[in-house]
């Protein structure tokens, strides 16, 4: 979809349209007081205040209408310059835009604002030239958003919609809007029993129900094995830490605003964790090293927690509490290089494997001008930012790379994946860091006997488990492949009074060979069970009749489709384990 503010054109035309949305409003709620109506990459939004009025999803026809109205009478849309005075003086009766221009910079003597027709609203612009421009358009949703976002100031209503030049672009974004809608993991989330959310949990605070959890264990086994084979030393650490663990770090400096409250007991203090490498670096520090003992490839499950505000918080893409598929690769200096190609491999053969392609790498670099951001050594930085260059170079891996986008103790990778629909997001990462083994004083002992701080990187393959969960769910409209599905097998008896025995037998033998299945033995009918086992997204339906009986075999049916093979139970339960085994989607 595209990005309203990123295209001129379209940045005009939306934000003309918000002010085509005001003056519908005003004309059908004469009380309604404007606050502002800014262009978002999604098209446009207004916040109204409409005093005693409500507005809902039921009232958007009948402001569209009024839209539309206004629109076909193509009055000019006409801009006009006033001073600060006389902007205080035509929005007298009006807060909101008193509040603006009293907030307006002292040098700012000149105001704009655009009029068409009666309608006229305070703007710096631009905007189209007539409203008969304005005819292509639709209100998307109504919300609720907070004056100047602050959740102590009266709730507005804010109104989104998006506009285009021909009817041709809007039915097209319409219709992705749609895709966007069926993909959404909030929905296949609820549909198939992933995971659930209460208020009375908390908001941000993710539930995962069976269905969920058999997804989340085969993913850790999945990426758990790949580290063993690897090398990879799994531990398990604390979701709380003293303060002073995060002050020696240097967290606390940098990200204690994205930390949940500190607590005070017995008068020690502490925080949930928010994420897992000073844990790590006492557990190195707990040992004396050799230069023989490196590289050391501590790995975890771990869960942190960081306060996102309430805004922010999407499904299981973005919460309050969150598994990082998390390890710190503790190696010499000359070590860094072929471990973090290492790293690269991995990240590549796993991407192959889930069938990930639509990706790219960005290397985050320091704002050497940011003397506040930044750990403040020029050598360190230097070197660190040269080594990963360098490998990405060897690599041949096309990149980009982003200034000021490092974390404050080193350069770092990001993989960027572009899903079906909606933004990129970061799925991958791994960070280069010479500042925290100092600040804990890690040491190994060297070749000639002298002690040496190591260097560490910081990675995470699947990111978060439940952001790539959510990520995989829109990829795959929740039709997971076999291997990941939390029911593999589903058996319909055709007939439950003929057919059930053998049906039993059949689900017996599968949960023998450690084959997810589920035996569908209501007394519903034959079509009925079909449809339900297709809206669940089931792999494999096995429909078990007569014919079945007779020649001892099973019918099947894969996900989406109509056709049906027939074979022989052992060949069924043989084609079921290799496709396992291989991580296939299909059997």
């Amino acid at each position: 979809m595209k990005n309203i503010k990123e295209d001129e054109r379209l940045s005009r035309l939306n934000h003309s349209c918000a002010h085509l949305l005001a003056q519908a409003i005003k004309h059908l709620y004469p009380e309604a007081k404007f606050w502002v109506g800014p262009v978002v990459e999604e098209g446009f939004y207004y916040d109204i205040d409409l005093g005693n009025n409500t507005i809902s999803e039921e009232d958007i026809p009948a402001i569209e209408k009024e839209m539309k109205k206004i629109s076909k009478d193509g009055k000019r849309i006409v801009r006009h310059e006033i001073s600060k005075d006389e902007a205080l003086d035509m929005f007298k009766d009006d807060p909101y835009k008193i509040d603006l221009i009293s907030r307006m910079d002292e040098n700012e003597t000149i105001i704009s604002c655009y009029t068409q027709g009666d309608f006229t609203d305070l703007c710096r612009g631009p905007h189209v030239d007539t409203v008969k421009e304005l005819k292509n358009f639709k209100l998307l949703k109504v919300a609720g958003a907070y004056w100047k976002g602050d959740s102590k100031n009266q709730m507005l209503t804010r109104i989104y919609g998006i506009c285009f030049d021909t009817p041709e672009e809007l039915e097209s974004h319409l219709q992705e809007l749609e895709e966007a809608k069926q993909r959404d993991h909030r929905k296949i989330g609820k549909d198939l029993g992933i995971y659930m959310m209460h208020d009375l949990v908390g908001k941000g605070l993710p539930m995962y129900l069976p269905n969920g959890f058999i997804v989340w264990n085969e993913l850790e086994n999945y990426i758990r094995n790949k580290e063993l084979k690897r090398g990879y030393l799994h531990v398990q650490t604390p979701p709380i830490g003293n303060v002073e663990l995060y002050k020696t770090s240097g967290h606390w400096d940098h990200y204690k605003d994205a930390m949940f409250p500190k607590m005070e007991v017995e008068d020690e203090e502490f925080v949930l964790r928010p994420m897992n490498c000073p844990h790590h670096m006492m557990i190195y520090g707990n040992d004396i090293h050799s230069y023989r003992d490196l590289p050391i490839r501590i790995a975890e499950i771990a869960r942190d927690c960081r306060f996102e505000t309430s805004g922010s918080l999407k499904g299981i893409e973005r919460v309050r509490t969150f598994c990082q598929n998390d390890s710190h690769i503790f190696c010499t200096l000359e070590q860094v290089e072929s471990e973090f190609k290492g790293v690269v491999d991995l990240i590549l053969e796993v991407y192959k494997e889930m069938g990930i392609n639509n990706y790219r790498f960005e290397l985050s670099l320091r704002d050497k001008e940011d003397k506040i951001k930044y750990h403040q050594d020029d050598e360190m930085w230097d070197k660190a930012e040269n080594m990963l260059r360098q490998v990405l170079n060897d690599l041949k891996v096309d990149y980009v790379e982003k200034i000021g986008e490092a974390a404050f103790y080193g350069p770092k990778l990001d993989v960027q994946v572009k899903p079906a629909v909606g933004n990129e997001i970061t799925l991958s990462t791994c960070q280069l860091d010479f500042c925290l083994p100092a600040k804990f004083d890690l040491k190994y002992v060297d070749k000639d006997g002298s002690k040496k701080t190591p260097v560490v990187l910081h990675r995470a393959v699947f990111g978060s488990i439940d952001r790539f969960i959510a990520y995989y769910l829109e990829e795959t409209k929740g039709n997971l492949p076999l291997w990941l599905a939390p029911t593999q097998v589903n058996i319909i008896p055709v007939n439950i009074e003929y057919h059930l025995d053998y049906s039993k037998k059949i689900y017996d033998l599968l949960k023998e060979n450690d084959i997810r299945v589920k035996l569908d033995d209501r007394n519903e009918k034959l079509g009925y069970k079909m449809r339900e086992s297709q809206t669940n997204k089931i792999p494999l339906t096995l429909i078990l009749g007569e014919n079945e009986i007779k020649d001892n075999t099973v019918s099947y049916r894969e996900f989406g489709s109509t056709d049906t093979t027939t074979v022989s139970i052992d060949e069924f339960i043989s084609k079921v384990k290799e496709t396992l085994k291989d991580k296939k989607g299909n059997i």
